[in-house]
């Protein structure tokens, strides 16, 4: 099968395999860092903000980072990352179990990541063969996502056997970190002199994508809750074990794998904006649930509402698909799709390092059920200005 999508002189091979490592490596960490900086860093709701907002910077920087780094190769830049992943992969496992020493590592980690992520379409696009584009990303995509799933279930199995008996988390740091490293190795494999795009070496800004850029924000300020503090409430607030949130990762990303082209069919009939509008009555009830069911159940099945709820937001966020294809309708030109989201992702990322600093303090000083009123509000946000979008007129702006 992917004979017939990639080119046969390229590396394909190794990139692929080098992503399934990779993937792997993330699932094992994501799986187990909510309880390593809760049970054993003992960071409080603010503190995981703050670790948070370090975690999300390098995707702020990431423009700056491959604008410095203009003149390597997409390659070269993936191994790279690789390197950098490894280095913040290694400081987790060793380095104190202290604040600051730990967010330090955290951000090492997530620059790493970011190098990575940035080059990830481009190489897929660049092995390719003429008009297969599609389907290389998807499959980068689906080669990255079946390591992470793997990556949950090792854990889930892992703790299940072994919790309570041994202190797992360093094991895992350094389990992640021999595997980064060998994906390092595979990936040296990939000789090529593939050359990233320039469009996303540099902020892109045009007027006619100014609700666009809104969009972006009011989406990843919403998103950045769940995210951060989805996971975080349920190990500080209702005790869930690494088990736990291995398995609940575990079927979000099945459930999310299974409802993407289902949301991309939606989207495709019945258009994008009226996607965004909708997308937000769900989102609200997710949000009241999750920061109320305490008040509304026992602890037992408040946890249950939450688990359910959480995979729910995953599922509504592929809506935000809809907005990419809104792009493609103002633009002109291919280049300008590519040159517009990646200005979008930085622009969303700049929102999430903000709402990743200041939720925290919220959740700490006004309590969870304000922090998820306020993800919802965004949504209504979101929702209300999606309603304004007209792409024949704002092509005009």
């Amino acid at each position: 099968m992917t004979s017939t999508i990639f080119k046969p002189d390229s590396r394909y091979k190794a990139f692929i395999i080098s992503l399934l490592t990779f993937g792997l490596s993330y699932g094992l960490y994501k799986a187990v860092i909510d309880n390593y900086l809760a049970e054993i860093v003992h960071m409080t709701q603010f503190d995981r903000g703050v670790s948070e907002f370090f975690r999300e910077l390098p995707g702020f920087m990431l423009i700056f980072i491959l604008a410095l780094l203009y003149e390597f190769s997409a390659e070269k830049i993936f191994k790279a990352g690789a390197i950098v992943m490894l280095a913040g992969m290694l400081m987790q496992s060793f380095v104190p179990a202290e604040r600051f020493l730990v967010t330090c590592a955290v951000f090492v980690y997530s620059l790493g990541e970011h190098m990575q992520f940035g080059m990830r379409s481009t190489l897929a696009l660049e092995y390719a063969k003429q008009g297969r584009g599609g389907a290389a990303l998807g499959l980068q995509n689906a080669a990255y996502q079946f390591g992470t799933l793997a990556g949950y279930i090792v854990i889930a199995v892992v703790f299940w056997l072994l919790a309570g008996k041994i202190n797992l988390y360093r094991p895992v740091f350094v389990l992640s970190s021999a595997i980064i490293l060998t994906g390092f190795f595979i990936s040296l494999k990939m000789t090529g002199e593939s050359k990233h795009e320039h469009t996303v070496t540099r902020f892109y800004f045009r007027r006619k994508y100014f609700k666009f850029y809104m969009l972006e924000i009011f989406y990843g300020a919403r998103k950045q809750i769940f995210f951060t503090f989805g996971p975080y409430l349920l190990v500080l607030f209702y005790g869930a074990g690494a088990m736990a949130i291995s398995i609940l990762f575990a079927l979000s990303a099945v459930a999310t794998f299974v409802c993407s082209p289902l949301i991309g069919r939606i989207i495709d009939r019945f258009g994008y904006k009226i996607v965004m509008v909708m997308d937000t009555l769900i989102l609200v009830i997710v949000c009241f649930f999750y920061g109320f069911a305490h008040h509304l159940f026992s602890m037992e099945t408040a946890f249950i509402v939450c688990c359910v709820n959480y995979i729910l937001d995953a599922v509504i966020s592929l809506a935000s698909m809809a907005s990419n294809v809104y792009v493609q309708d103002l633009s002109d030109t291919p280049e300008e799709v590519k040159a517009t989201i990646a200005t979008g992702v930085s622009v969303n990322h700049l929102i999430t390092i903000l709402i990743a600093l200041f939720g925290g303090w919220i959740w700490q000083v006004m309590g969870i059920e304000t922090l998820f009123m306020l993800s919802a509000f965004f949504g209504l946000m979101n929702s209300a200005y999606a309603a304004t979008i007209n792409a024949a007129e704002d092509k005009k702006a």
